[in-house]
């Protein structure tokens, strides 16, 4: 009898530890429901049998219930929505700038009604030139639209300097991120050799990994010994083991480095010279920048060094096409702070060309000292006003050769750029196309953020099926364990009680 007892004590006395740990996880998985990146943990049990009976049951060590190819496919669409996320932000500060191409012409604010209201001040003034207030007109039409067009270049590069900057803070976030993870596997690695569970840190490192995956594309790999080894999309291996004179330590200034810029319309990545270049991500001395791609960071990377520049070549050919234009029907109604156009001998315009014309355009003195200038003073004179409404509005000149194109190809500081579009269009049209153009990529990513979002949402209810916390599952859980370490409590009371009487009837 006494063999008995000892083995419903041993059962019962086992099964409480069992399930005090199990509620114990069950606790922690409700406690880190919100936790991104969190998996939900499992409490396992083994049972222990000894000569083909059983004595018990035994916890071996916690695990996680993973589901790889979702959680790869989930962070992968992180780094999507951060991306599409990034981008919409920054260029919805431009299309609030650009007006409506539906609206009503004169209306909307674009630049197609901006020109549109110089073109029609020019034909009112061609009727009534000696008017003051037709010639004042021309020139205040002229001031909005070249301020338009300023703050236009203004917005572009104060975008760039918004993702510069967040591309310093996002490299520092993520060397944080790795060396975290590089930390959590160093642990791992040694509670792993020794037999012990790893769970909680397994599940702190996939919390860095989540992290990560909305600042970058990377993809992963768990070797044997638990160690992680973190790549990019392209392969590019970003270090985890931050390894001192002091031991491991996490970072936010390791592996990668780079360092803070001030980003005008005359620097770029890369540059052309020392002097013009942004600073590159580097990585153990090598610059990387070109394969960091993805995420929030992808995303800054892009804007700065591709989207926003081809904006500002966009702008820049349609102001100089503009300016060029007017001046060779005579009328030098637009020129730089210095008077003149880009790449005249007088210029002072840094760099040489049109780069950078959109922010230095400004309506000539000559005119805005005397309006009168535009028909020749008292003479009254409607000619050049009517060049400029027949031929700079227009596709052909007086001669009847076409119009000279704009510039479409070999633009921005490395002459990498194109708008996009072709040059062999009118002033007007060239509004239209740029400010269409624009708002296309906008729409682009505002659209592609909606889509990315949509499928991140069920993604992640997938994986949270599977791999996720439900807190009403986990709750339910706690209540059964709970009746279960009840019922262990009342056996092993149960046998005390047992034990006692048997040891009172020996003892009598």
């Amino acid at each position: 009898m006494s063999l008995g007892l000892n083995n419903a004590l041993s059962i019962a006395t086992s099964g409480l530890s069992a399930t005090q740990q199990a509620m114990a996880v069950a606790s922690q998985n409700v406690a880190n429901a919100g936790t991104s990146g969190y998996i939900k943990e499992i409490a396992n049990v083994q049972s222990n049998v000894a000569g083909g009976i059983g004595y018990g049951v035994s916890t071996v060590a916690t695990t996680l219930a993973t589901n790889d190819q979702l959680q790869r496919v989930l962070y992968a669409q992180n780094a999507d929505v951060a991306n599409y996320q990034a981008t919409s932000n920054s260029l919805s500060a431009i299309t609030a700038l650009q007006g409506s191409t539906s609206a009503d012409s004169g209306s909307s604010g674009t630049l197609s009604d901006l020109l549109g209201n110089v073109q029609s001040d020019l034909l009112s003034l061609s009727s009534t030139p000696t008017s003051s207030s037709a010639q004042s007109s021309v020139v205040s039409a002229a001031q909005s639209l070249v301020q338009s067009v300023n703050t236009l270049g203004k917005t572009y590069q104060n975008q760039r300097q918004s993702a510069q900057d967040s591309i310093v803070s996002t490299v520092s976030d993520i060397n944080t991120n790795l060396t975290t993870i590089g930390t959590l596997s160093t642990q791992i690695m040694t509670l792993k050799a020794s037999g012990q569970s790893t769970a909680d840190l397994e599940n702190q490192r996939f919390t860095a990994l989540s992290s990560l995956s909305s600042e970058i594309g990377v993809n992963w790999r768990v070797s044997g010994n638990g160690d992680m080894t973190i790549t990019t999309t392209n392969g590019t291996t970003l270090p985890t083991h931050n390894r001192t004179s002091a031991g491991e330590a996490v970072s936010s200034t390791w592996p990668l480095t780079t360092s803070s810029a001030e980003v005008t319309v005359d620097k770029a990545y890369p540059g052309t010279t020392t002097a013009n270049a942004i600073p590159g991500i580097m990585l153990n001395g090598r610059d990387v920048t070109s394969s960091l791609s993805g995420g929030s960071l992808g995303a800054n990377i892009t804007l700065r060094d591709t989207t926003l520049p081809t904006m500002q070549a966009q702008l820049d050919a349609f102001a100089f096409t503009t300016a060029s234009r007017f001046q060779a029907q005579g009328m030098t109604l637009f020129t730089t702070s210095t008077g003149t156009l880009p790449g005249s001998s007088s210029s002072t315009l840094t760099p040489a060309g049109t780069l950078g014309f959109a922010q230095d355009m400004q309506v000539s003195a000559t005119y805005t000292a005397d309006p009168s200038q535009l028909v020749n003073g008292s003479a009254g004179s409607t000619t050049t006003v009517t060049n400029v409404l027949q031929y700079a509005f227009g596709l052909t000149l007086a001669d009847g050769t076409a119009q000279p194109s704009s510039d479409s190809s070999s633009l921005g500081l490395n002459g990498n750029l194109s708008t996009g579009y072709s040059g062999n269009q009118t002033i007007l049209d060239l509004a239209t196309t740029l400010t269409s153009s624009q708002a296309a990529t906008a729409n682009s990513a505002s659209n592609s953020l909606t889509l990315s979002q949509t499928s991140q949402s069920n993604i992640s209810t997938s994986f949270n099926t599977s791999s996720g916390v439900s807190v009403d599952t986990e709750m339910a859980n706690v209540v059964s364990l709970q009746n279960a370490y009840a019922a262990n409590a009342k056996v092993v009371s149960t046998v005390q009680s047992m034990f006692s009487a048997l040891l009172n009837a020996v003892g009598s």
